[in-house]
């Protein structure tokens, strides 16, 4: 099956993933040679915010294929003014090699929506949809279903190609270079490129913020949906630390990056945790998405210069241990009791944080064991070491 692949996107950086992309669509369909077309505004999302300019992308994105002498990286769609728009860019193509079959290249989510893109008509009349999937077994009837919408609409033939592409995403990869990791995530000359230039925030010096500059930068490392938690850990931890005798502003700090890693998924975590040269506990490593404490105690310490009271109190505030200090047992309460939670026992809780931090600690604790059980999730021995210590204080057996 000889023909021209086409693989276009915002390259916001270019990645591994998109190098393995590359190869394995050409092995699998056969291809003479794929082109590889940076957009310079995607029409479908608004770049995010440090993102680099067209033309530096651009030139990551050569450098990231340069090692595969058949990909040939165009600048067709940065020449033109305003959104690019893939019907377009067949066109073009389309007119220059009238003779080769195009195939147009792309992963399950693009798949899944092409027929929302501007004149998809246009699209599958000019390439051949290629959907490059990790496996059929996964959304197997959405594949399908999207596969067959589009012949009967547009009277094309989608390709849906199972291959071990590699699950890296450029978000995954923002996410990852915005706390000094993602080295993994990128071809060598790329990741050179982007220190050397300071790129995604890289060396951006954040040691020494004051708070309200500390949450702008914190906040903008989690998931949107995970911000109302944070300010809500935030406001809990104040008033606990006002309550109990701790700084307000160190609870503060260590409530706002208490999460600042969770949006990374288990394999990111593990990657973040070999970026910072952290060996993990046989349990953590075995249940990488929990490591979020491990890796946000080390990016508070690395990435934000705060001092090991504040990481110790992020480090803890999953799992607990014996022997805590009265800052890291208020970050674990107030991740516990912040205002947006609601589930039965936490008025108790709540309760007891008013009259006696470690009867409210035992209460909490007793919770997280018995909802892990009743979920199925193994626990950390941590917890009921601490809890163990917490009731020999109170001389409970």
């Amino acid at each position: 099956m000889a023909g021209i692949g086409v693989f276009g996107g915002s390259f916001n950086p270019p990645h591994l993933g998109h190098v393995h992309a590359v190869q394995a669509a050409r092995a699998l369909l056969d291809l003479d040679e794929v082109l590889v077309i940076p957009a310079a505004a995607p029409p479908h999302k608004a770049m995010p915010e440090g993102s680099p300019d067209p033309q530096t992308r651009l030139e990551l994105t050569r450098l990231a294929m340069a090692e595969l002498p058949w990909v040939r990286v165009l600048d067709l769609e940065l020449r033109r003014t305003g959104k690019s728009y893939t019907s377009d860019t067949l066109r073009e193509l389309s007119a220059a090699c009238p003779d080769q079959t195009l195939y147009l290249i792309m992963g399950t989510d693009m798949f899944l929506s092409l027929h929302t893109w501007h004149e998809p008509e246009v699209i599958c009349a000019l390439a051949v949809p290629v959907c490059l999937h990790r496996t059929l077994a996964d959304g197997s009837d959405a594949l399908l279903a999207q596969a067959e919408r589009l012949a009967a609409q547009y009277g094309c033939a989608p390709i849906l190609l199972d291959n071990p592409v590699l699950e890296l995403s450029s978000t995954t990869t923002r996410k990852l270079l915005a706390l000094r990791g993602g080295a993994a995530c990128l071809p060598p000359a790329v990741w050179q490129a982007v220190l050397d230039r300071g790129l995604y925030g890289l060396c951006e010096d954040l040691t020494g913020l004051s708070y309200p500059q500390l949450e702008a930068q914190a906040l903008k490392r989690y998931d949107e949906r995970r911000v109302p938690h944070a300010l809500g850990v935030v406001q809990a931890a104040r008033e606990l630390a006002g309550r109990w005798g701790a700084s307000p502003e160190d609870a503060a700090r260590a409530a706002v990056l208490h999460d600042v890693t969770k949006a990374l998924r288990g394999p990111e975590q593990l990657q973040l945790s070999q970026a910072y040269g952290i060996v993990n506990a046989p349990f953590d490593e075995a249940h990488p998405s929990l490591l979020h404490a491990v890796t946000g105690a080390e990016a508070a310490r690395t990435v934000f210069g705060e001092p090991e009271h504040i990481c110790q109190a992020i480090r803890w505030h999953t799992t607990g241990k014996p022997g805590m200090t009265t800052l890291e047992k208020i970050i674990y309460l107030a991740d516990y009791i912040e205002p947006n939670r609601s589930f039965p026992g936490l008025d108790a809780v709540r309760q007891a944080a008013e009259t006696d931090l470690n009867l409210a600690l035992e209460l909490a604790m007793e919770g997280s064991l018995r909802d892990l059980a009743r979920r199925g999730i193994e626990p950390s021995g941590l917890t009921a070491q601490a809890l163990s210590a917490l009731r020999a204080e109170r001389n409970i057996v």
